[in-house]
């Protein structure tokens, strides 16, 4: 009897496996069809543009690099010219990770069970946190962009609107693994929701939170850069003008390239060593 059971758990597992299988080679079958039939719509749309011109897929790189290297003394010269605009995407960068980061802190308290302030409204705010994280940035920044002009500050509200939507998801991940021992203790004494948060569930998350914080500090720098290409301000609003202009301000443009690298490679570098001494520990 026992044999038989086991031959049953075994078949049916089996069986299983095939179905999963199954299902799988469907879903990617479906995903290869529309991947191509999508290429050819848009190859058609562009009138074969696609194949004709995928031989000139390396001309702006070499013609960018041959005058960025015939312009070699200028480089320093460009690279202090557009330190400013560099600190301009760190301050938006930096802006929106601040207010994201604190809405996120809020909103993941919100939508974490055993530690919501209004526990029927959990399913409310994770929705929230959802469309934030679904809405791009540059689709905001451009409708922000058309309500109050070019500038900055639509970057910077574009950028934190998604980075509460993004931390708020990462931090009530890390509010499940908290201990709530502390936040009993805090409420038999009389504490509000507030206090039982700030003193007991705060202190034990925060390495994790300044952790996801300065990760997502990076990829906003990243994504300010890009947003300056649609009038958002920023180093990447001179490189759009820098490349707009073709030829003879190539140069510009490396330069531009070059100094907004090293800068996310550094920033890249340092918060990974702090990140690292929040979430391990620094050592002696």
């Amino acid at each position: 009897m026992a044999e038989l059971t086991a031959n049953t758990i075994t078949a049916d597992y089996m069986d299983l496996v095939r179905r999963k299988r199954m299902y799988s080679g469907i879903l990617i079958l479906v995903f290869v069809s529309l991947m191509v039939s999508g290429f050819m719509t848009a190859d058609a749309r562009n009138a074969g543009g696609f194949w004709s011109g995928i031989g000139n897929i390396f001309d702006f790189p070499s013609d960018l690099l041959a005058e960025a290297w015939d312009e070699r003394g200028q480089l320093t010269v460009h690279i202090l010219k557009f330190v400013p605009s560099l600190i301009e995407t760190l301050n938006i960068a930096g802006a929106a990770t601040v207010i994201g980061g604190a809405a996120g802190l809020v909103l993941s308290l919100l939508s974490t069970r055993g530690l919501a302030r209004w526990p029927a409204l959990i399913p409310v705010f994770r929705r929230m946190m959802d469309i934030m994280r679904a809405m791009p940035e540059i689709v905001v920044a451009l409708v922000l962009i058309f309500v109050m002009g070019s500038g900055p500050v639509p970057a910077m509200i574009a950028i934190a609107l998604h980075t509460a939507g993004a931390l708020g998801k990462q931090f009530s991940e890390v509010n499940e693994n908290a201990d709530l021992k502390p936040v009993e203790g805090l409420h038999s004494v009389g504490a509000g929701w507030a206090q039982r948060m700030w003193l007991g569930v705060i202190p034990q998350v925060a390495p994790n939170y300044f952790s996801y914080a300065l990760l997502r500090f990076e990829i906003n720098i990243r994504a300010s850069a890009i947003l300056g290409f649609v009038g958002a301000g920023g180093i990447g609003y001179e490189l759009r003008n820098a490349m707009g202009w073709g030829q003879g301000q190539y140069d510009e443009a490396a330069a531009i390239f070059l100094l907004l690298f090293l800068s996310i490679v550094a920033v890249d570098q340092l918060s990974g060593v702090i990140r690292t001494r929040l979430t391990q520990g620094a050592k002696p």
